[in-house]
């Protein structure tokens, strides 16, 4: 499963042991330990960013093509080991097979590939002569001006336990290529496939001190990441409480921050909605790694004159579901990743009933003797003031709520402190795209939840502050510098 007989940090180019011991990473489907992490000490976290301080000088110059080449032989490396690396990655994460095979490892060797290409991608602007007349300041002159791009400079890129790897890909990847330096920090849940993935960079050349990472089941690893004075960016994909968290301990530093927070994605069924397209996206939910994903179509909201037939399909389609083992390639459904999160999950259900929400599918006893298993669960004839309706759940609960106009419908949609990816289903396109302009969410998907991974991604409100994806990911972790000069 993996090749490293015992896990370690890397740190300014070094494998070195978790200053503070180790800590269990627990298999969630069968409660039992996959392996040994390093616990990082304070100690260790200063190390890792000052180290990459100190190479970011040396690599912020290094050719594009330089680092373009080093990117793509991360992607090639990675291909070759995906074999083994894909069975740690449903063990630590409790990925299904298809999720696993498709999605966690294939997905980041991807952006590798894209932002390989992209470190060639030229952003500087070079802007018109313009006449400026005689000042106290100066003697008139004709001014030239050039708006460069440059790396902000070392990155903290803290990652989540959905997607452990594809997502520090997407951190790392645009940061490397425009020339910053990086300290990863994985989710405390299932590190082990990053420290991989760092070895696999290491192996392919970076340079010592450009690529570091720490790791630690407390929260303190984070935290002191996130405090250090080394540290120019905080990039963070993860709960909204958290990313507050780290906004307030940048300001002091005036850290450059980009944050995925929370979702609670809003799905708006207009009343000529095609069921099929609209009953298949909404039960992404609960097949796509047991809705412990940010994006997902978690809170329906559909036209009342359809309400009982989406209800009922919903249904159906739930209940069709296998929960079960991840590796069995039958399972739709795997484990959440802990039993803190399962029970979490629980009680939104618990109080989605106790606040007047019909359960029709209960997905709380799923049969399972071990693992921290949650079904799909459809909470029906919901409002806008319940719990369930308002909170992220991240987890396979969809609840529904009816209306009767589409202004009704957007107004919804809008009354949420979250605005990460949202959806239409209707089979009027142009009305369905009138309705999507007024929702107010990074992204709004129409008649599918599909992505478009050059678009820029991030959320309005409490989902997230900046962008990346394509292009605005190498924009992400750059600044602009102005060079003037008189002729």
């Amino acid at each position: 499963m993996a090749t490293m007989a015992e896990y370690r940090q890397l740190i300014g180019g070094e494998w070195v042991p978790g200053g503070a011991g180790t800590y269990d990473i627990i298999n969630p489907a069968t409660e039992q330990v996959v392996a040994a992490a390093p616990e990082a000490s304070s100690e260790d976290v200063t190390r890792a960013a000052a180290a990459a301080a100190e190479a970011f000088p040396a690599w912020s110059r290094t050719a594009p093509e330089e680092r373009a080449a080093l990117l793509a032989a991360a992607g090639a490396e990675l291909a070759k080991r995906t074999p083994e690396l894909i069975p740690l990655v449903i063990a630590e994460a409790g990925a299904t097979s298809s999720v696993g095979s498709l999605m966690q490892i294939p997905v980041a060797i991807s952006r590798f590939d894209r932002y390989a290409k992209g470190a060639l991608h030229n952003l500087d602007v070079a802007l018109p002569p313009q006449p400026i007349g005689t000042t106290p300041l100066a003697a008139g002159a004709l001014m030239s001006g050039y708006a460069r791009k440059v790396p902000v400079g070392v990155v903290a890129c803290i990652s989540p336990y959905n997607f452990p790897t594809t997502n520090t890909v997407g951190k790392i990847a645009p940061a490397l290529a425009v020339g910053c330096t990086v300290v990863m920090k994985p989710a405390p849940q299932d590190p082990l496939c990053v420290i991989e993935l760092a070895k696999i960079l290491d192996d392919v050349g970076f340079p010592k001190g450009v690529v570091n990472i720490v790791t630690g089941g407390a929260a303190k690893v984070g935290a002191d990441l996130v405090a250090d004075p080394n540290v120019d960016m905080v990039s963070f994909t993860g709960s909204t409480a958290v990313g507050c968290a780290i906004v307030a301990a940048g300001a002091p530093t005036m850290k450059r921050q980009l944050h995925e927070l929370g979702g609670k994605g809003a799905c708006v069924v207009l009343a000529d909605a095609d069921m099929d397209k609209t009953v298949a996206g909404i039960s992404s939910v609960w097949a796509f790694h047991s809705g412990q994903i940010c994006t997902a179509p978690t809170r329906v909201i559909v036209h009342r004159s359809r309400y009982d037939e989406l209800v009922s399909r919903l249904a159906d389609a739930a209940r069709a579901l296998k929960v079960g083992d991840p590796l069995d390639p039958a399972t739709t459904v795997g484990p959440v990743i802990s039993a803190v999160q399962r029970d979490r999950i629980l009680a939104h259900i618990d109080n989605g009933v106790a606040e007047g929400a019909e359960l029709v599918v209960d997905g709380r006893d799923t049969g399972m003797s071990k693992g921290f298993y949650v079904g799909p669960t459809l909470l029906a004839g919901c409002h806008n003031g319940m719990s369930p309706v308002r909170e992220e759940i991240f987890g396979p609960v969809v609840v529904v709520v009816p209306y009767d106009t589409v202004d009704e419908a957007i107004a919804i949609a809008n009354d949420s402190d979250y605005g990460l990816f949202s959806y239409v289903f209707g089979s009027d396109t142009p009305a369905a795209f009138e309705v999507a302009k007024q929702i107010r969410s990074g992204r709004v998907g129409i008649n599918s939840v599909q992505t478009h991974h050059e678009t820029p991604f991030g959320g309005f409100k409490l989902s997230g502050i900046g962008r990346d994806g394509g292009n605005w990911g190498l924009d992400a972790y750059t600044e602009w510098q102005s060079i003037i000069w008189g002729s």
